[in-house]
């Protein structure tokens, strides 16, 4: 696949703001999460586990990787769901993607990776303005949210350092695919069973809306697979910090066009912040 990296992760933003903003409407009793790795699994994941299968030359230390990958992806999902039932979106899912910074440690200590100092100060500006834009929720936040959220970022940190490493194996797009697929299968599996000891059925009583539903299964997907993509040739916490320019953009959108205009003032400052955060890793 022929695609610059800088290119490839403005393409997964667009995905991830698309995915995000309809999602940010459905009703959590319709358990958004669970019907869009479905819709996932079934549009891409047999196409990727075929790559998977006939296009990587598997050895140990990579089956090691996609179980490390999986694992933490399973720990993504459900802290972010149980997270999702103590405050809202615009609480939980800056403070999730805040994870930049702790793997930009673990990939220099761990993989040898080396960023510039204007790298790190873009960094650290990017996660603050994460955190402002997180506080914007104001008193709709609960407190019961906060470790649900740190462990589905201690996660993302966790699954980004096994892409990062696995990424060399994997020589297609179709490939990353399928060792994407393989996470979200057990996740879905793990959502499966917390379902049904939560409501003692296999599947919700309620379906999202059909734009969702193509929607989150077309990009939930392919976003993080043009992520992983961009790892090729990009430092993995890098990659992940340009993709939060995803967040400055939802944020606007909600703002501008849905005329949601709670605590707007902070949440155009963090927008700024984290904009001033990505041009600082840019120049990096």
């Amino acid at each position: 696949m022929t695609l610059e990296p800088e290119i490839a992760v403005a393409l997964s933003v667009m995905m991830h703001v698309t995915w995000n903003l309809i999602a940010r409407y459905q009703s959590s009793n319709a358990f958004p999460l669970w019907w869009v790795l479905l819709a996932h699994l079934v549009i891409f994941a047999p196409w990727g586990f075929w790559s998977l299968v006939t296009q990587v030359d598997w050895t140990l230390s990579f089956a090691l990787l996609l179980l490390i990958s999986a694992s933490a992806n399973v720990v993504y999902f459900m802290g972010l769901r149980q997270a999702y039932h103590h405050a809202p979106v615009p609480l939980v899912y800056p403070l999730v993607r805040s994870s930049p910074l702790l793997i930009a440690i673990w990939s220099v200590l761990l993989l040898g990776e080396s960023l510039g100092l204007w790298a790190w100060v873009g960094i650290i500006v990017s996660v603050a303005g994460l955190i402002i834009l997180a506080l914007s929720s104001g008193s709709t936040a609960d407190r019961r949210a906060l470790p649900w959220a740190m462990t589905a970022m201690l996660a993302t940190s966790i699954y980004s350092l096994s892409d990062k490493s696995a990424v060399a194996s994997l020589q297609s797009f179709g490939a990353i695919v399928g060792f994407i697929s393989v996470g979200y299968l057990a996740s879905w599996l793990a959502l499966t069973l917390l379902l049904y000891r939560q409501t003692a059925a296999w599947r919700p009583k309620r379906c999202i809306s059909p734009l969702a539903l193509l929607a989150g299964g077309f990009c939930i997907g392919l976003a993080y697979a043009l992520v992983v993509f961009a790892m090729k040739q990009m430092p993995s916490a890098v990659v992940v910090a340009y993709s939060n320019a995803g967040i400055i953009l939802a944020s606007l959108i909600s703002i501008i066009v849905f005329r949601e205009r709670i605590a707007w003032q902070q949440r155009v400052l963090a927008a700024v912040t984290i904009l001033l955060g990505i041009v600082m890793i840019y120049q990096g």
